[in-house]
């Protein structure tokens, strides 16, 4: 009895404190002597077995009577049976758990009747149970820790693999930035490839008229020849268009000034009574005659081949011509001054856009000029005067969509020269056809 007094009067130690703090928790509370402690252990056991809870669960929730005296146990929580198979950790605990209440019910019952052997026993079974609870505990916060450590890792794997991809990708935008460069470089260097094979083609009709050889010379260079003079006179068309509607004249006057009463299909063809101008005082006077183009040709630019290599017949005929196209009150009223007219007067050639736009126009109109005798000297030119019936054989209009005549029910539609835009040439037994602007005039069947 000594030995149990002393062994009891021990100092407290931890488990016993945690006993305290458990028996605080669970609220259990023992009153009398448990004279029949055998049968609540057996219902406390039975029911964690897992035997019938339809028919004990009351017992487990009602006062238990022994001896006349009333027990309030603390209810049993026995794991579902979805944590039981899904998670052993959980039906672990929840073992550890229900033995340390059952160690802990054992621990009151030796105390009434006081039996010191017994209480040794529960209380070496109550801290058994909370050192389990202890590793569980411990257990779990290393499993969580790994797992904490597993995710962290997963998701630096992760975090790197997304930092390789976006690398990638931006490699490829930057590659796919690069190609659309060269795509935008590879289109402009074939525009200037396109460009300068044009410039080349241009350069080896140039050169195929510099033979002096006359069988080289036909009709057909003489036509080609033919529209880059037709071209270059509507190209100077243009800019005297445009400075005569800056200067404030009025369009519609200066058109019927060169061509009276013209009924115009559409306004803006009017350009072709500003062309037929310019055409009929280059042209004016032109005597057909055989004369060396050779000099004109060699050179891109007309300004370059009067300054480097002047050559008198070329150099007059721009001087002249000049004179003719270009009147001092029209020059006044485009520059401000006659500093141009005058520089060309003494026999100069202005380096000026405007100039070299009449140059290159006057170059081909002299080339023209020149290589028609050669090719036939009996080559004439000729010209179409206004309200002539139209024909095809030796006149080309300058509208689109017109043919010579066109029969409609009940009358019939012919056309009419209005004014000549380009004069024609006979080659031989070819017409090199002039450009004429039509206009339609409609009589009623049988007239």
């Amino acid at each position: 009895m000594e030995h149990v007094t002393n062994k009891l009067s021990k100092p407290s130690s931890n488990i016993s404190e945690m006993v305290s703090k458990f028996a605080k928790v669970c609220k259990l509370r023992s009153i009398g002597v448990f004279s029949n402690d055998h049968h609540y252990q057996h219902n406390l056991i039975g029911n964690h077995d897992g035997s019938s809870m339809g028919e004990d669960s009351s017992d487990a929730t009602e006062e238990t009577e022994f001896d006349g005296e009333k027990i309030h146990p603390q209810p049993v929580v026995v794991p579902s049976k979805s944590n039981m198979y899904g998670d052993k950790d959980i039906v672990k605990l929840f073992d550890t758990v229900s033995a340390l209440k059952l160690a802990y019910v054992q621990l009151q019952e030796a105390h009434i009747p006081y039996d010191p052997d017994k209480i040794v026993s529960a209380d070496e079974h109550v801290v058994a149970q909370l050192e389990a609870l202890c590793k569980s505990k411990k257990a779990f916060k290393e499993k969580q820790f790994s797992k904490t450590k597993l995710d962290s890792s997963r998701s630096a794997s992760v975090r790197s693999e997304i930092d390789v991809i976006e690398k990638l990708l931006e490699r490829l935008k930057s590659q796919d930035r690069d190609k659309d460069a060269e795509i935008v470089r590879l289109r402009q260097e074939l525009l200037d490839l396109d460009a300068g094979n044009a410039v080349l083609v241009e350069k080896i009709r140039e050169k195929s008229l510099e033979r002096r050889n006359v069988t080289i010379l036909n009709v057909s260079m003489f036509e080609d020849t033919f529209k880059r003079a037709s071209r270059a006179i509507h190209d100077f068309a243009r800019p005297i268009i445009s400075l005569m509607q800056a200067s404030g004249w009025d369009l519609h006057l200066a058109a019927n000034s060169i061509e009276n009463g013209v009924l115009y299909a559409k306004r803006s063809d009017k350009k072709y009574a500003f062309e037929a101008y310019i055409a009929r005082r280059m042209f004016n006077g032109m005597t057909l005659g055989s004369y060396d183009v050779d000099d004109v040709l060699r050179f891109d630019d007309p300004i370059d081949s009067l300054i480097a290599n002047p050559n008198p017949g070329f150099g007059n005929f721009c001087g002249e011509k000049y004179m003719l196209v270009v009147h001092p009150m029209m020059e006044m009223s485009f520059f401000r001054n006659l500093d141009q007219r005058m520089f060309i007067l003494s026999g100069k050639h202005p380096r000026t856009p405007f100039y070299q736009m009449f140059a290159r126009m006057a170059k081909w109109i002299w080339i023209l000029q020149g290589i028609a005798t050669s090719i036939d000297p009996n080559a004439q030119i000729f010209s179409v005067h206004r309200g002539s019936k139209f024909s095809d054989v030796y006149m080309e209009p300058v509208q689109e969509n017109k043919e010579g005549v066109i029969v409609s029910e009940g009358e019939q539609s012919n056309f009419k020269v209005e004014f000549m835009v380009m004069p024609g040439f006979r080659i031989g037994s070819t017409f090199v056809k002039s450009r004429v602007y039509l206009s339609e005039t409609k009589q009623p069947a049988g007239t």
